[in-house]
């Protein structure tokens, strides 16, 4: 049955990346997902044993598929199919095909791997390179990719992209902070790109140095774990620079799906290779526009590991206006949480984003925090150390006693719940250089 579909790749045209931000209008591009996602389709079927059986089972063949407004026909794609078809199941081109794989951590001990044939190099360098347009980069510019290189899709993902748009790259890594910055300054580098909580460890680092004054950057794109406005705001201040928010999954293709532009008001989508659709939770029914659901991904483009549906469990909500910016492509709003990171605690569905949201509205903490949660005589119990800005640490018991409580409101009005409040120190809990972790679930070492 396996056969390479080149037609993929023939006739494709591309939306202007650069800082002209022509766009295709919405018929054109619903004209184009329509043509690709039919091609596409018919691909996985004789290419994708996975995908054939799932159609044969509901009696859907790929001429059943006429446009985009069909794609609720077809079945979803979920983590778990990944990992039953570990390592190369899913894959639709043989192995001589593929020039690099990726890998994503697993929680079950088993990783999801993902192939590139060079066609999906190039579409995902092009991807990156747009996003890195939204941010003002370009070939006058000189980036440190601050991402892990390796498995991880973020280091190589945003290194092709940075050099797809021209730019001097430098590919710093993670691991040696006092490294980076020490070549920020000396580079005269203008652009970062990694995860935010390390661009938070590393603006303290360049304090602690002295070098807070002596650097150029303008601009950074992190992603990789989700953040709030607030964290946003202090990037930008204590760097003075523009910070912007860049999407992806390894499963889908990497950082480059999406990317918000200088307006900030959600983030664009690479629609024309990623279709996403927003459903509601409880029905996986399509979502209204600025209704909030679960995001799921179609590749449309993609040779080594094409996608049909894949549930993300990352909880957003899509506009499909024109943009301020005035780009037209579809705009996910700024992640909600995650379907899997739901705690169950007492009973009441708990999101850490919850957690982080609340405490964007008390000025004396920083976004650095984590929840413990236990259980105690069959009861759960929660914790969240909050670490306290520097600037308004003290030891004075009666103002320590004062915080912790307004931040236990906050907290209890956010997620209905009481919590255990403690307050730590500045520099006290652990800065990643990877994706950040907020929670301790104790409950599962019993």
């Amino acid at each position: 049955m396996h056969k390479i579909y080149t037609y993929l790749k023939g006739g494709i045209p591309t939306m202007i990346w650069n800082e002209t931000k022509e766009c295709m209008s919405r018929d054109e591009m619903t004209h184009l997902q329509s043509a690709r996602l039919r091609k596409l389709v018919d691909y996985v079927y004789h290419n994708v044993e996975f995908y054939r059986k799932k159609m044969q089972a509901v009696g859907l063949m790929p001429g059943d598929i006429k446009g985009i407004e069909d794609i609720t026909k077809l079945p979803f794609t979920t983590k778990d199919d990944l990992r039953d078809t570990y390592p190369f199941g899913l894959f639709a081109v043989p192995n001589s095909e593929i020039v690099r794989v990726h890998a994503s951590s697993g929680t079950t001990g088993k990783a999801t791997v993902v192939g590139y044939t060079r066609y999906d190099i190039d579409i995902w360098a092009e991807c990156v390179a747009r996003c890195l347009a939204m941010a003002n980069i370009g070939k006058n510019d000189i980036i440190q990719i601050a991402y892990g290189y390796g498995l991880f899709t973020g280091g190589l993902g945003a290194h092709y992209g940075a050099e797809k748009i021209g730019a001097t790259v430098v590919p710093m890594s993670t691991g040696n902070s006092k490294k980076l910055t020490t070549m920020m300054v000396d580079f005269g580098a203008t652009a970062i790109a990694c995860t935010p909580s390390y661009l938070l460890h590393i603006s303290e680092v360049l304090r602690e140095e002295g070098l807070i004054d002596q650097i150029k950057l303008k601009a950074a794109i992190c992603g990789a774990e989700p953040w709030t406005e607030k964290m946003r705001n202090e990037i930008e201040q204590s760097l003075n620079i523009k910070a912007h928010d860049i999407y992806g999954l390894s499963e889908v293709m990497g950082p480059g799906v999406a990317c918000d532009c200088e307006y900030h008001m959600g983030l664009h989508v690479n629609e024309d290779h990623f279709y996403p659709e927003v459903l509601n939770s409880a029905t996986m029914m399509p979502a209204a526009d600025g209704e909030t659901g679960e995001l799921v991904f179609t590749t449309l483009t993609k040779e080594g590991l094409p996608l049909i549906r894949y549930r993300t469990k990352d909880l957003t909500s899509i506009s499909h206006d024109k943009c301020s910016c005035g780009r037209t492509t579809a705009r996910i709003s700024r992640f909600k949480g995650r379907v899997d990171d739901m705690l169950i605690i007492r009973g009441v569905n708990v999101f850490p984003s919850q957690i982080e949201a609340a405490l964007v509205d008390v000025e004396e903490v920083t976004p650095h925090y984590m929840m413990i949660v236990d259980r105690v005589n069959n009861l759960d119990t929660l914790e969240i150390m909050v670490e306290v800005d520097t600037k308004y640490y003290t030891d004075e018991i009666r103002k320590l006693e004062a915080l912790t409580k307004k931040i236990g409101h906050v907290i209890q009005q956010a997620i209905g719940l009481s919590a255990k409040i403690k307050i730590v120190e500045p520099q006290t809990l652990v800065r990643s250089q990877g994706k950040a972790v907020h929670v301790q679930d104790k409950r599962k070492l019993y």
